[in-house]
């Protein structure tokens, strides 16, 4: 059986997350990339969506997670995460990245952020 992954790639969100109170208030570019392990061989030969996962259903769980603001990205980070599990039972391994854009760290740097993997 091949090894199959559905892939989000430099996915950019303008969103409210950060430490500092201005942060949450002026907000800033994310890029989010996502590495989905999913079985989709069936849909190799279907060409079915239902035999694999609707990218655009994933869009639209990392949009209405990077929508609510947090103090942390690793906070969410973890949401995306666990409702993409708790969506998505036949995922069996994600990975996230999350880097914020222009982080206000007195540096110069082309984002700062957070990397999880998970395995069911």
């Amino acid at each position: 059986m091949p090894e199959t992954s559905i892939i989000i790639k430099d996915l950019r969100i303008y969103a409210y997350h950060g430490v500092l109170p201005q942060e949450r208030i002026i907000g800033d570019y994310f890029t989010i990339n996502l590495r989905i392990d999913i079985d989709f061989t069936t849909a190799m030969y279907s060409d079915n969506i239902n035999d694999t996962l609707n990218y655009a259903s994933v869009c639209d769980i990392i949009t209405s997670e990077m929508s609510k603001t947090s103090k942390l990205i690793e906070h969410v980070a973890g949401r995306i995460c666990n409702n993409l599990l708790n969506k998505f039972q036949h995922i069996t391994e994600i990975e996230l990245e999350i880097l914020k854009e222009n982080p206000p760290m007195h540096t110069e740097c082309q984002g700062a952020g957070v990397r999880v993997k998970l395995k069911k």
